[in-house]
């Protein structure tokens, strides 16, 4: 069993920046074992793939929306995977989700995934 909980949403103008963070945890969690994502959750509950790293090796992942402006990175020894999130627009305006898939979640880093955290609230203002 693996939890994760997320931090670091909270309100920022247009242009301003975020960082979020996933931390993981659980009797068996590996940070080398699992590929960490994050996802987006639209009002109508549809889950969009932002970001992702592969737990194994270099690997990572951009969703079409961040268009450069967001930043996967882990830290092993605290088991947190961050998404650096630079010029925010409205359009990010969305709860952020992170999850964990037992290695291995897919060639593109699309899934499936196994765990799921609550999500960290991201509003931007114009």
């Amino acid at each position: 069993q693996v939890h994760l909980r997320e931090s670091g949403g909270g309100v920022v103008q247009a242009g301003g920046s975020l960082r979020l963070s996933c931390t993981a945890s659980g009797p068996t969690f590996d940070m080398y074992a699992y590929d960490i994502a994050w996802f987006r959750q639209d009002p109508g509950k549809e889950l969009y793939l932002v970001a992702a790293g592969r737990g194994t090796g270099p690997m990572t992942f951009y969703g079409g929306l961040v268009r450069g402006r967001f930043t996967i990175s882990r830290d092993n020894a605290t088991t947190t995977v961050y998404l650096q999130m630079d010029y925010l627009s409205p359009e990010d305006t969305v709860l952020y989700v992170c999850a964990a898939a037992y290695t291995f979640s897919g060639p593109a880093l699309d899934g499936p995934y196994d765990y799921w955290g609550q999500g960290t609230q991201v509003t931007v203002s114009s």
